[in-house]
């Protein structure tokens, strides 16, 4: 991998379907667009779209739509040289049905299991891994192995260097149950430097739903930046000099709630890049949430920094250029 990437991403991919009708069940859909996904696609994506240099580490099947995610990145701007191939495996295939538009379902097609289940050490570059600025891991990695080894494995060559991002990405159907994510996912956060991750994420992680009390927990184990997404409620964010701050939820009519935490991710990658302070990291990373949630994909509607500028100054979410438009 090039030596002047920014952010690094390790973890899940996909090949994404939407229905283009909206608010009803997938039985009753007959149209789908396509687009990559998988939460570290998505955020690797979004920072790529604000400027800056990403990359994907994960693992898709020797197949047409390992091909097809390979030449998503490339047009994204994300490096793709850390996309092996499992020749014995499909490239996963994802349903979501949006009905309701603001709570989705997800349909996994990851049968016997899924490529990215299946990196190791031997997959990733440690050097890149110990100097990249920004390294962003989800903890639904931990659910399989021999991915949760390695991930375990990555953080012990990172040695909690600034910035380690831990989503806590819970996804109760990778888990037998959410004692068992816990115990996986809890113990990581003794090695990153940021956390991130909704109510019920924080409980898995940390044994508590309260936003103040889910951060205090994770900033007494070490963590310099706890951020818990509220909902209704907005934001919060606590950092280790004891700042803390709650942004309102910024509303906006919702075609697919699937992207926004993953746009919410890019912006967060963007603030820690340039050094931005609680209150605006939030406040920008809210917008860019709105923006893909007032959109119909993820990846491919991830915002750029005018749109979140306009988003910020307006309160209305941008209509997307092409990408023809937009240069």
């Amino acid at each position: 991998m090039s030596s002047d990437i920014e952010m690094l991403a390790i973890g899940r991919v996909s090949v994404d379907l939407y229905p283009e009708q909206i608010g009803v069940p997938l039985a009753d859909v007959s149209t789908f667009r396509s687009a990559i996904g998988g939460t570290a696609t998505n955020v690797a994506v979004a920072a790529a779209r604000l400027g800056h240099r990403s990359a994907l580490i994960t693992k898709v099947g020797d197949d047409s739509f390992g091909g097809f995610v390979r030449a998503a990145l490339d047009r994204f701007g994300v490096d793709s040289s850390g996309v092996a191939s499992h020749s014995g495996l499909a490239t996963p295939v994802v349903f979501a049905e949006l009905d309701p538009p603001a709570e989705p379902s997800i349909w996994f097609y990851r049968q016997p299991s899924a490529p990215d289940e299946h990196l190791t050490i031997d997959d990733i570059d440690l050097d890149l891994v110990r100097s990249v600025p920004v390294l962003w891991i989800p903890g639904s990695r931990m659910a399989f192995e021999p991915s949760g080894s390695t991930i375990h494995a990555v953080l012990e060559a990172r040695e909690r260097r600034s910035h380690t991002v831990l989503d806590l990405d819970y996804r109760a159907m990778f888990w037998p149950s959410a004692e068992e994510a816990g115990r996986r996912i809890g113990p990581l956060l003794d090695h990153v430097t940021v956390a991130v991750g909704n109510r019920e994420e924080c409980e898995v992680a940390v044994g508590t739903r309260d936003p103040e009390a889910a951060a205090a927990r994770m900033i007494e184990r070490g963590i310099e930046l706890a951020i818990v997404k509220m909902g209704g409620d907005g934001v919060l964010a606590v950092n280790a000099a004891g700042e803390s701050v709650i942004v309102p939820p910024t509303p906006v009519d919702v075609v697919c709630g699937l992207g926004a935490g993953d746009a919410f991710g890019g912006s967060l990658v963007h603030s820690l890049l340039t050094g931005a302070g609680p209150r605006q990291m939030m406040i920008e990373a809210n917008a860019a949430g709105a923006i893909v949630a007032s959109r119909l994909l993820c990846s491919d509607d991830m915002p750029t920094l005018d749109e979140i500028s306009t988003m910020v100054a307006t309160g209305v979410p941008p209509i997307r250029k092409t990408d023809e438009e937009s240069q």
